[in-house]
């Protein structure tokens, strides 16, 4: 009796913690959003990385590191696998934090819309929450794991079932050229924003059935776990889950169209 009291109560604690660490996260990333509007128009130090449309500014730098000491001050504990410097410790190992600090950072230096925060939570590798921060339309995509999914206040429903060609894909035009020409062609339309997180939560919102995308796990960590929750997966292209390590193409699809999905993958 004492040993499942103790484990009931050990249980609540959990929770608890995690509850605390869900609103640490939504407080966390509006903070950064904020920050990122404050200094939309400040003269940018861009620099290059592997590629001239691969792109980082001191405020990616800046917010991350932000991020980063506020969740290591609150939770001593916990490791953090980031975008922006060498600090990536792996996900399936002990408390971890996954921050994209501006998703789209392209259209941020462009456009000055359209970008994203991205934080999702680990802990042995099992996702425990994730959050899509849409910086400019002020609108939040959170929950997953233990929590339900919302849009901001709104909560976020399963997927509806439909055909292909009823619905729209999110894709650019080069994954279109090299490998989704024929899967992608099922679809009504297809949509391209430069951001990857904005992108996913399209798919969460319904508004895009899938969304294809040759990514990093901080590009995609968050929606593969909010999606979960609303009966969605993540999925490279040989049909299985990402490895979580490196550059790879992921698909977020609902669950029940993933072998109609196979079909098209070579």
């Amino acid at each position: 009796m004492y040993k499942q009291q103790r484990k009931s109560r050990k249980g609540s604690f959990d929770l608890a913690t995690l509850e605390t660490k869900y609103q640490f996260a939504q407080d966390l990333v509006k903070e950064a959003g904020a920050f990122l509007r404050q200094h939309l128009h400040d003269d940018l130090k861009v620099e290059i990385k592997s590629h001239f449309t691969d792109l980082v500014t001191h405020l990616d730098k800046d917010v991350q590191d932000n991020m980063s000491q506020a969740i290591v001050k609150a939770f001593p504990n916990d490791h953090i696998y980031g975008e922006e410097n060498e600090n990536r410790h792996p996900i399936d190992q002990g408390n971890v934090w996954v921050i994209d600090p501006i998703d789209g950072t392209s259209n941020f230096i462009v456009q000055r819309s359209d970008f994203a925060v991205l934080l999702a939570y680990f802990e042995d590798g099992q996702g425990k929450f994730g959050l899509i921060y849409d910086v400019m339309s002020d609108t939040l995509y959170h929950g997953g794991g233990a929590f339900p999914v919302y849009e901001d206040d709104q909560l976020l429903s399963k997927f509806t079932d439909k055909p292909f060609s009823e619905g729209m894909i999110g894709l650019n035009a080069g994954l279109y050229a090299q490998n989704f020409a024929d899967f992608a062609d099922q679809f009504v339309g297809i949509r391209s924003l430069g951001s990857a997180g904005l992108s996913f939560s399209r798919v969460l919102n319904q508004r895009l059935m899938a969304h294809v995308s040759y990514v990093y796990p901080w590009d995609y960590a968050a929606a593969s776990i909010l999606g979960e929750a609303l009966g969605y997966i993540l999925v490279n292209e040989k049909g299985e889950k990402p490895s979580f390590n490196g550059r790879e193409h992921v698909i977020l699809i609902a669950k029940e169209k993933l072998e109609e999905l196979k079909g098209f993958l070579k």
